[in-house]
C-alpha cells in the first residue's frame, strides 16, 4: 500500500505537477484573452482580410486554428475560437458547419508542432529528456504536425468543398471594449509563442503570462476578476486518471501495452504504435490512453512521436476521445449549432485514418 501511495506522489510531483500548472495557467490566459476580446476582434478581422471571398475566409479559419493550437493549446482553440468562428461563419451569411468542424478536427490534429500544444506533449517531454528534451522533440515533430495540418485542410476540402464557394458581405470590426486590456492581452499571446520554444519549462512562461493579465485585470477591472473560470474540477479529474493509469502500468498494462504496439523504427512499426494510440484514444480518452502506451513506446523518439500521432490526432473519432471534442460540442450546443452525430462521427473518421496515416510517414522520412 505504501509503495502505490508512493509512486502516486511522485508521479503528481514530478509529472502532474508541471503540466496541470500549465493547463491553470494557460487557461486564465485564454480567459483574460477571451475578456479582452482578442479572439473576437481576430475572427473579425479574419473576414475582413477574407474580403468577401468564402474560401478565403476558410483558409485564414484555418490559420488560425492551427496557430491558436500550438501556442495557446487545443482546448483554447475549443473553447474560445469555436464560437467566434461560428458567429462569424453566422455573421457572413456562409454556412457555419463546416467551420465548426474544421476548429475541432484542427484542435485536435494541429497540437503536434510543440510541447504546449496539448497535455500529452507535455507529458511526453519529460520522456524526451533522454535524447535531448526539446530540442528532440522539435527535431522530429516539424514534419508529422506540418503533415497532420495540411492532411486535415484538404480533406476538409474533400468533404466541404462545394459549401466553400461563393462570396459574403465583409461585416465591420468591433472596437473592444478597453483597448488597454486588449493590447495587453494580445501582446501577451503572442510573446508566448516564443517564450513556449525557449527551452524554459511552458509552466513558467505560462504563470507569467497569466500573472500579467490578472494584474492587467484587476487594475482595469476588479468585478472581472472573479469570473475567471479555472478549471479545477479537470484538474482534479486528469490526477485521478494518471494516478490509477500508473497503478495499472505497474500491475501488468505495460506488458499488456508492448506486445500491442510491438517493437522497431520502420514506417509499418510507427503506424502501429499510431494506430495503438489512436484506437486506444478513441475508446477511453487520449491521455489515459498516452500514458497506458507510453512505457511500449518510450524505446526511441520516432516511437514516442508516433504515439503522440496517434493519440493527438486520432482521438475525432469519438466525442470522448478528448476534452478538446467534448469542450467543442459544448460550445456548439451553447451557439445552438445543430452537430449531425452520424455525419460527424463518419467524416472524423475519415479525417482521422487521412492524418494519422500520412503525419506517420512524415515521421517515418525524419
Amino acid at each position: 500500500m505504501g509503495s502505490v501511495r508512493d509512486s502516486a506522489v511522485t508521479l503528481l510531483v514530478d509529472r502532474v505537477g508541471p503540466v496541470l500548472a500549465f493547463l491553470v495557467c494557460i487557461t486564465v490566459v485564454a480567459e483574460v484573452a477571451d475578456h479582452a476580446r482578442v479572439f473576437e476582434v481576430a475572427g473579425h478581422w479574419a473576414a475582413r482580410l477574407a474580403r468577401g471571398r468564402t474560401m478565403v475566409l476558410w483558409a485564414v479559419v484555418v490559420g488560425l486554428s492551427c496557430l491558436c493550437t500550438t501556442v495557446l493549446s487545443l482546448d483554447t482553440t475549443a473553447v474560445l475560437l469555436t464560437p467566434v468562428v461560428i458567429t462569424t461563419a453566422r455573421q457572413a451569411g456562409v454556412p457555419p458547419l463546416p467551420f465548426a468542424f474544421t476548429t475541432v478536427w484542427l484542435a485536435n490534429t494541429a497540437s503536434l508542432l510543440l510541447p504546449v500544444s496539448n497535455l500529452s506533449n507535455l507529458l511526453a517531454l519529460h520522456e524526451f529528456q533522454r535524447w535531448g528534451g526539446l530540442s528532440a522533440y522539435l527535431h522530429v515533430a516539424w514534419a508529422p504536425a506540418i503533415v497532420a495540418m495540411a492532411a486535415t485542410a484538404i480533406v476538409v476540402l474533400l468533404l466541404h468543398g462545394r459549401q466553400l464557394t461563393g462570396r459574403y458581405d465583409v461585416p465591420t470590426v468591433p472596437a473592444p471594449p478597453d483597448p488597454v486590456l486588449f493590447r495587453i492581452a494580445a501582446s501577451v499571446c503572442v510573446l508566448l509563442g516564443p517564450a513556449f520554444v525557449s527551452g524554459v519549462i511552458p509552466a513558467i512562461p505560462a504563470a507569467v503570462g497569466a500573472g500579467v493579465l490578472v494584474v492587467a485585470l484587476a487594475i482595469r477591472n476588479r468585478s472581472a476578476v472573479r469570473t475567471i473560470a479555472v478549471p479545477w474540477l479537470m484538474v482534479v479529474v486528469v490526477t485521478v486518471l494518471f494516478a490509477i493509469v500508473d497503478f495499472l502500468r505497474s500491475h501488468g498494462l505495460d506488458t499488456l501495452m508492448a506486445h500491442i504496439a510491438g517493437t522497431g523504427d520502420s514506417f509499418a512499426d510507427l503506424l502501429r504504435v499510431a494506430a495503438t494510440g489512436g484506437i486506444g484514444a478513441n475508446l477511453v480518452n487520449n491521455l489515459p490512453a498516452y500514458l497506458a502506451a507510453e512505457g511500449a513506446a518510450n524505446g526511441s523518439a520516432h516511437r514516442l512521436m508516433a504515439l503522440l500521432v496517434g493519440v493527438n490526432a486520432g482521438p475525432i473519432v469519438t466525442v470522448w476521445g478528448s476534452l478538446a471534442t467534448m469542450l467543442w460540442f459544448g460550445r456548439c450546443k451553447r451557439a445552438h449549432l445543430t452537430i449531425p452525430l452520424r455525419r460527424f462521427t463518419i467524416e472524423s473518421f475519415l479525417v482521422a485514418v487521412v492524418t494519422v496515416v500520412a503525419a506517420t510517414a512524415a515521421l517515418a522520412q525524419v
